[in-house]
């Protein structure tokens, strides 16, 4: 028998745990099974890796010379694999046969899977969601998607250490939802002073945002009664009755009953941006999908016209910032 990697993940399993039937569980086997498998791999290196009783199982010698050997390979040829992966696809220059699109959330990623799918029927389009932009980051860099798109609290930038490009595909002034009845919901645009009083919904995630928006509240004169962090549906649900509000993209659609205002003089901002591996295939068709993001974006803010309007007055604003960072 030919010694494999996964023999070599079975000796590994076998003394992280400290028992061969602990083992076998980790690695989905039979206990049987895993007990023959160890005894064929210590035939072929030519003598028991374990020492095995009722306290469990322990490297003999030769199992800590295996092992240690075994902590060097493994993790190479992951890393290899995670290299591959990140390096594997065909196509031309501007086109990739799969895209891996993970994001936060929001429209711009659907407005990106539509083009793509019009642009290439036959493409594989994946998509992936995370609330935290740095899993979203390391995926990407581990090779496990294509692309990330993040969204970021004001100035900030995602983490360099994961070595991605990061672009920026518009920079937007947070809105509040809030029901139509609302005395802040009559006009273009909220102050923020007068949501003192009120208590806030919003969904995980977000990095620096919950600081950020703690600052802006300050600057306003008063700190937040209370802030109940929950999924996105049940926010929304606090939303419509009427025990909170809840901080939102200007490009959310809300639904019957609700309004998205901006908040008056624009003190926290949201940054959305697109990330990939500089050494992978996405870096040659990144500034296509750019271009599909900043449709995506304009699109998805034209359906609230209020905003659209209301932006004329913060030039700072918007998709004309595009920028490298």
């Amino acid at each position: 028998m030919n010694l494999e990697l996964r023999h070599l993940k079975v000796v590994c399993a076998i003394a992280e745990t400290g028992s061969v039937t602990k083992a076998a569980s980790l690695l989905g086997l039979a206990q049987p099974a895993l007990t023959a498998q160890l005894q064929r791999i210590e035939r072929t290196l030519g003598g028991p890796l374990f020492e095995r009783d009722r306290r469990g199982a322990r490297p003999t010698a030769l199992g800590e010379l295996v092992l240690s050997r075994a902590r060097v390979l493994l993790p190479a040829m992951k890393g290899l694999q995670d290299e591959a992966a990140r390096l594997a696809g065909s196509g031309s220059d501007t086109e990739m046969s799969r895209y891996r699109i993970g994001a936060i959330g929001g429209p711009v990623v659907g407005g990106i899977v539509h083009r793509l799918s019009v642009a290439q029927p036959d493409a594989q389009i994946t998509t992936y969601a995370s609330y935290y932009a740095d899993e979203l980051a390391s995926m990407t860099a581990a090779g496990k998607l294509d692309f990330a798109q993040v969204g970021v609290c004001g100035d900030a930038v995602p983490s360099s250490e994961h070595g991605l490009v990061w672009q920026t595909i518009a920079i937007d002034g947070v809105c509040v939802l809030m029901p139509e009845d609302h005395p802040q919901a009559k006009g273009i645009e909220v102050d923020l002073a007068e949501l003192s009083e009120v208590a806030w919904a919003g969904g995980p995630g977000g990095g620096c945002f919950g600081d950020c928006f703690a600052a802006a509240c300050a600057r306003a004169g008063f700190a937040p009664r209370r802030i109940l962090e929950t999924d996105v549906r049940s926010a929304i649900d606090m939303v419509e009755s009427g025990m909170a509000v809840m901080i939102a993209q200007p490009n959310f659609r809300p639904p019957a009953g609700l309004a998205n205002r901006p908040i008056k003089g624009a003190p926290l901002r949201w940054k959305q941006m697109l990330g990939w591996h500089p050494e992978s295939p996405a870096a040659q068709v990144a500034p296509r999908l750019m271009g599909m993001a900043r449709e995506a974006y304009l699109e998805t803010a034209a359906r609230n016209p209020l905003y659209v309007e209301w932006l004329e007055d913060y030039p700072q604003l918007g998709v004309d910032q595009l920028a490298s960072v």
